[in-house]
């Protein structure tokens, strides 16, 4: 049997991880910095060309991109323990297609970013809710009947997405396409995301004892006492919101909900406790590399870090499925 390694050292190595990338997205771009002159920057009293660069454009973008890459592994890390699927991310369930339709909504009526966001989350929640509208059945719903309909929502939503593409002002169209592939050059919003992460990730490691009886099936759950329904109303509700915040701040990114999980499942084990911070620590340390590619592959262009996700998150989960079944 194969020893999983500490807690202790695996959540050393990501802050190690986060923190190096956090360097090295403060440092690189078009205008290429070196660490003297990030670290002046980052001083009080400093007045120069790197200060603005570090703490007006790369510092909220490195930040904002760490708290949505786990803001959205979080989510999907507790879709799969909800469906007890390991397919299972906000994506695939709709809830992102949802709230992808209101944003671009909003991006046509020409609302501004507060009202981006707060179409965003509606329609991740209007998504969630439609999801379990249309899952009801005959003694309720069940996690597979709820990953179809998920799946279902999320092929509407993409048509719809397609259909405001076709109907958008061409003024807009650019920015509405590039925003449906994931970007984090606007986003301001980091200091909100990141305390969101936190109270969640907190959320989870208490909830951790339950999440793990859940995942052994709801059956068992119920047997010892807990209210199997309950929690799973709020896994659901829960994971929406963190998806319609991502998507609000940083666009439709995908597979970091998917993929993150399993890298954190094949190193940690399935224990929530750690499982789920592991998650949100691999997630935003993901997404931030990501981030930092889109922006210095062809400097000054960038790329839209959404594209970049899925280019690696395809190969990289065919590559651990392919493990599990050996």
């Amino acid at each position: 049997m194969q020893r999983l390694p500490s807690p202790v050292v695996a959540f050393s190595l990501l802050a190690l991880a986060v923190t190096g990338l956090l360097g090295l997205s403060l440092a690189s771009g078009s205008v290429p910095l070196r660490l003297g002159e990030v670290l002046e920057a980052l001083g009080p009293g400093s007045s120069s060309l790197a200060r603005d660069v570090v703490l007006e454009l790369r510092l909220p973008r490195a930040l904002a991109a760490f708290a949505v890459g786990g803001l959205l592994a979080l989510a999907g890390a507790l879709l799969q323990v909800l469906l007890r699927n390991p397919l299972a991310d906000p994506y695939v369930l709709g809830v992102s297609g949802g709230a992808s339709v209101a944003a671009l909504a909003a991006i046509m009526l020409g609302l501004p970013a507060v009202g981006v966001d707060g179409f965003a989350a509606l329609g991740a929640l209007a998504a969630c809710l439609l999801v379990f509208a249309l899952a009801q059945g005959p003694g309720g719903w069940t996690p597979t009947r709820l990953l179809l309909t998920g799946i279902v929502v999320a092929a509407g939503s993409g048509s719809i997405v397609s259909l405001l593409l076709a109907l958008g002002d061409e003024t807009r169209l650019r920015g509405m396409v590039f925003w449906l592939l994931g970007d984090l050059s606007g986003t301001r919003r980091w200091p909100w995301l990141l305390a969101l992460l936190a109270v969640a990730t907190g959320a989870g490691i208490l909830l951790g004892r339950h999440l793990n009886v859940l995942a052994r099936g709801a059956a068992q759950a119920a047997t010892v006492g807990m209210d199997v329904r309950r929690l799973q109303v709020a896994l659901f509700v829960g994971s929406s919101v963190l998806t319609g915040c991502a998507v609000s701040a940083a666009g439709s990114i995908g597979f970091v909900g998917l993929v993150t999980p399993h890298l954190a499942r094949l190193v940690l084990g399935s224990d929530n406790r750690v499982l789920l911070p592991a998650a949100a620590l691999l997630g935003g340390a993901l997404l931030m590399a990501a981030d930092l590619a889109a922006r210095v592959l062809i400097a000054p262009r960038q790329l839209p870090v959404g594209a970049l996700t899925a280019l690696v998150g395809v190969p990289l989960f065919l590559l651990l499925m392919s493990r599990q079944r050996a």
